[in-house]
């Protein structure tokens, strides 16, 4: 190739790199006509995990579904409550949703999984939704509330935070009033461990302390900086008391509707996205990332003497959990 040749053949490579980098990025595909829509609720938008998630399930089985189905994501938009997306999407007014923090008051199955430091790490809990434990789960979700599930998440291990001092020890919460979400199962953990439970829905959480109406709760530490806790609170401390596990669903008859291809199609996209939201949760859920996270936005970070708050968990709440559940609290301890 001669010299000239070759000034030419960079010149023409050079305005090919340029044309790629200006051009705007493909656009996702889009539904056809006529293409089935398909509505996923849920109460909280992104940055929130589990929105992140759901807005990634519902753009990628859109597009993989060659137009066929058109997966609508609404954060925060369409329903604005846990509780009124779940009873429309079992009446079928909603194809897909979640009950977020409230799975346990929807799906009263889910109540056992929040008994304090019975879920020992992330391993163990994926080691049962994904396994046996959460097929039997599916099975009688379907029977019962006629729903399929499509994937298990969680917002990972809940955690004290307060305006008052750093928990340390149980005996650190003795005379902090905590606010707790409606359900025994919270009542009996913060009560157990020492502190006073006050049940009180979300929305009342924020103005309530900062008014010293409580002197703190407890949440995973993704949303304690999703949900800017740090604007009214001054410590977290991680006890990893609570693990909080909760389900995408979608309407059962809905679900069978579908083709065999639509419905493995949901399945493979739900566990994309499953990893997506469990990574999120995970990656935050330890003293080096909380610190970064957090600190900088004026909270102090400390880690809990776990042990001790797990022997008293063992101790004092578990006996009549124990005894409520029989075998299925015996499988949990078991899963691998």
């Amino acid at each position: 190739m001669s010299r000239a040749q070759r000034s030419v053949a960079s010149v023409a490579v050079a305005l090919v790199l340029t044309a790629l980098a200006v051009a705007p990025p493909p656009a996702p595909a889009q539904p056809k006509p006529g293409a089935r829509k398909l509505d996923l609720a849920h109460i909280i938008p992104p940055p929130e995990s589990g929105a992140i998630a759901f807005k990634y399930l519902a753009d990628e089985v859109t597009k993989r579904s060659n137009g066929a189905l058109d997966v609508r994501f609404h954060g925060g938009t369409l329903l604005g409550k846990e509780l009124e997306i779940m009873d429309a999407v079992k009446s079928g007014n909603v194809a897909l949703g979640a009950p977020a923090g409230a799975a346990c008051t929807v799906f009263p199955e889910m109540c056992i999984f929040l008994t304090p430091y019975l879920v020992r790490d992330y391993e163990h809990a994926y080691a049962m939704f994904n396994g046996e434990i959460g097929k039997k789960l599916d099975e009688t979700f379907q029977q019962k509330y006629k729903v399929k599930i499509v994937y298990f998440y969680d917002y990972g291990f809940r955690h004290f935070w307060n305006n008052r001092k750093p928990i340390n020890t149980p005996a650190d919460l003795k005379g902090l009033k905590m606010r707790v979400q409606q359900g025994r199962v919270f009542a009996d953990t913060v009560n157990g461990l020492g502190a006073s439970a006050v049940p009180m829905a979300w929305g009342e959480v924020i103005p309530a302390a900062q008014q010293g109406v409580i002197d703190g709760a407890d949440l995973p530490i993704y949303n304690i900086n999703a949900l800017k806790v740090y604007e009214v609170s001054k410590y977290v401390s991680l006890t990893f008391h609570n693990y909080g596990p909760t389900v995408l669903v979608m309407n059962l008859d809905i679900w069978k509707s579908l083709t065999p291809e639509q419905q493995k199609l949901f399945m493979d996209v739900g566990r994309e996205a499953q990893k997506k939201v469990r990574e999120l949760t995970e990656s935050v859920d330890n003293l080096a990332k909380a610190k970064e996270l957090l600190e900088a936005k004026g909270m102090k970070v400390n880690a809990a003497d776990v042990a001790s708050f797990r022997k008293l968990a063992e101790d004092k709440i578990w006996p009549a959990y124990k005894q409520q559940y029989g075998e299925l609290w015996d499988r949990i301890v078991s899963a691998k």
